[in-house]
């Protein structure tokens, strides 16, 4: 049966039916999984905006002045291309981990709870607390945009 209320116990079944857990070994492995799923979530999502903020920059007219035969038409849209394209892949295996994050809480275990926020606060304080453009560039708390 699914639990619809927050529950504290050592056994959960996560995510699908053969990961479940019956002993605190077990338990705490989960609650790792998770805190490092969540911090990789995080790792992916600045990855992502770095890469969106760095190809939206617009190069400077100096660098086109001196530089005339190296600014090809051709190698822009080549490059803007791989760079959408690369942006579009970290997007939706970072949608996908964010979704599985929302589903591992939707087992309403208190344990996973605390450490999928857990998981994501570090996340955040080690990859995206730089005070830099990308953290004004795009600012999403959702775990799953």
């Amino acid at each position: 049966m699914m639990h619809m209320t927050f529950y504290w116990s050592k056994k959960v079944t996560l995510l699908i039916d053969d990961w479940r857990t019956d002993s605190w070994t077990s338990f705490l492995l989960t609650l790792l999984a998770c805190v490092i799923a969540s911090v990789f979530y995080q790792y992916l999502e600045d990855r992502r905006l770095r890469l969106k903020f760095i190809s939206s920059r617009k190069p400077s007219p100096m660098s086109q002045i001196q530089t005339p035969l190296l600014q090809s038409k051709l190698t822009d849209d080549g490059t803007k291309l791989g760079v959408k394209f690369a942006g579009a892949i970290l997007f939706g295996v970072n949608s996908a981990i964010g979704y599985l994050l929302m589903l591992a809480v939707m087992s309403f275990n208190g344990g996973v709870f605390v450490a999928i926020v857990v998981g994501l606060a570090i996340g955040y304080f080690v990859f995206r607390s730089e005070d830099d453009n990308v953290s004004v560039f795009l600012e999403n708390p959702c775990a799953c945009a």
